[in-house]
């Protein structure tokens, strides 16, 4: 039985590795598709896209683990049965079942491991991953000038260039509106030619302008006389200089993301939940204190089916006794007082709403943890059976079937977490309704592998369709 499990081990290790990586690999580069514009042109330094990658690398464990694991185990015992070693390992006297122990042991190793990186490692990833993420999104372009566009990437200034020379940093054609703050005038500068460097540090663009033109409207020196004053001045050569220090990445401080749950860990999850049910626990019996004086009961006359002519009221009715146009203030303060608390009502629905809401998400992100260690199980249960009954190896059948079950887990599961976070369905069949669909398909290809069932040969097919249709031609 050693050297069984050693051989298991082995067929199972490395289909697992590579097929992890290329998940990973294909999950990184839909990122990179996703967020390419983001990325491109914005002068980051190598190693914040290679942070931002890794990142990224850790909020797809989720997905890419389960996966990992339907498609290996489906691939490891195609291939030992497509080389008919497991013909020999049942020769010998042991079941498939004796057979998959050792590599489910493995498996809900793993299972554990997933967990405690969901629990541990995983909020820590998704809270620098994201904080990087906003902080690289709102970071400016780094092309700082392009050709024919205007450009407002400095402040108080839109600037055009027509041409760059090859090298780039010789400008054709420039022309600078500026707004003085001050004054509020506006100055246009052009010019035929100009050339264009950073300052040490990074923290000024200049432009040496040659053979240009400067246009400047002011005010009248005179505060008697109202009207503007425009000039235009010729020049040879001038600089200009431009503040880019506020295009230099600005990191956010983290906390500000600590909020959001899917970087919570399981404490955490528990806390802010029993903590909000309890606020709104309080939140209700505060309401009720307050509505309970607003709250009368009075002794009415009965109605009779009978059509009567109108009546004064008697002096045993709420408005008895008094006066009709004590009878219109009274109904007016009481109208007046009833939208108020319909007011107040409505408003506290709505945070009411807001709360639950809320709290679904942190529940579905608690059970999310615990889901995905199910998951590697259950979806070893169908890949290893499937992989026996259908006795292919490599990547061809395995990876078509372990798709289709994948997406079949993938869909359930979003469907379910979404009717959790709307509140139609219990958090405790939502998130786990994926695992109640696919258990008993796993345990449907467990037995049938164990008695050696044709569950994929189309000949047994096509022999019971013939025989069938011959007894309906008898």
């Amino acid at each position: 039985m050693k050297k069984i499990h050693l051989l298991l081990l082995k067929s199972f290790i490395r289909p697992f590795v590579v097929t992890f990586l290329i998940v990973m690999f294909v999950l990184l580069m839909l990122f990179l598709f996703k967020y390419i514009d983001d990325l491109v042109g914005k002068g980051f330094e190598w190693y914040v896209i290679a942070e931002l990658m890794l990142y990224a690398s850790a909020t797809n464990v989720a997905m890419a683990l389960p996966l990992s694991v339907l498609l290996s185990s489906i691939m490891t015992y195609g291939a030992l049965g497509e080389n008919y070693e497991l013909v020999a390992i049942k020769s010998a006297g042991i079941s498939l079942r004796r057979a998959m122990a050792p590599m489910f042991i493995v498996v809900a190793i793993l299972a554990i491991s997933a967990f405690v990186f969901s629990d541990y490692m995983l909020p820590v990833a998704n809270l620098k991953y994201y904080s990087l993420l906003y902080d690289v999104r709102q970071q400016k372009s780094a092309k700082l000038l392009q050709e024919g566009v205007f450009t407002t990437n400095f402040p108080g200034a839109a600037t055009r260039v027509m041409r760059k020379g090859k090298d780039g940093q010789t400008l054709y054609d420039i022309m600078i509106y500026q707004k003085d703050e001050k004054t509020n005038n506006m100055n246009v500068i052009m010019a035929k030619e100009g050339v264009m460097y950073r300052s040490p540090g990074d923290k000024f663009l200049v432009l040496k302008l040659k053979d240009g033109i400067r246009y400047e409207e002011k005010r009248s020196e005179s505060n008697f006389d109202p009207r503007q004053v425009f000039v235009r001045v010729r020049f040879q050569n001038t600089e200009i200089k431009f503040d880019i220090s506020g295009l230099n990445m600005k990191r956010t401080p983290q906390d500000e993301f600590r909020s959001a749950f899917v970087m919570m860990n399981l404490k955490q999850l528990r806390h802010y939940r029993d903590s909000t049910e309890k606020q709104v626990d309080s939140t209700v019996t505060q309401t009720y204190k307050m509505l309970s004086p607003y709250v009368k009961f009075f002794t009415l006359p009965k109605k009779s089916n009978s059509v009567k002519k109108p009546v004064a009221p008697k002096n045993n009715s709420v408005l008895g006794g008094m006066e009709i146009n004590e009878q219109i203030s009274t109904v007016s303060t009481a109208l007046s007082e009833v939208r108020t608390i319909q007011d107040m009502l409505k408003q506290n629905e709505t945070n009411s709403k807001e709360t639950m809401k809320n709290i679904r998400r942190s529940v579905v992100e608690y059970q999310k943890k615990f889901t995905l260690s199910v998951a590697c199980l259950v979806l070893f249960l169908i890949g290893a059976p499937l992989g026996a009954i259908i006795r292919k190896g490599g990547l061809g059948m395995p990876v078509v079937i372990s798709v289709v079950f994948f997406l079949l887990y993938h869909i359930i599961s979003t469907i379910g977490e979404k009717g959790v976070k709307d509140g139609a369905i219990p958090p405790a069949i939502g998130m786990w309704i994926a695992i109640f669909v696919l258990s008993p398909i796993g345990m449907f290809l467990s037995y049938k592998a164990a008695t050696d069932s044709a569950l994929f040969d189309m000949e047994a097919y096509k022999r019971f369709f013939n025989r069938l249709f011959k007894r309906k031609a008898a």
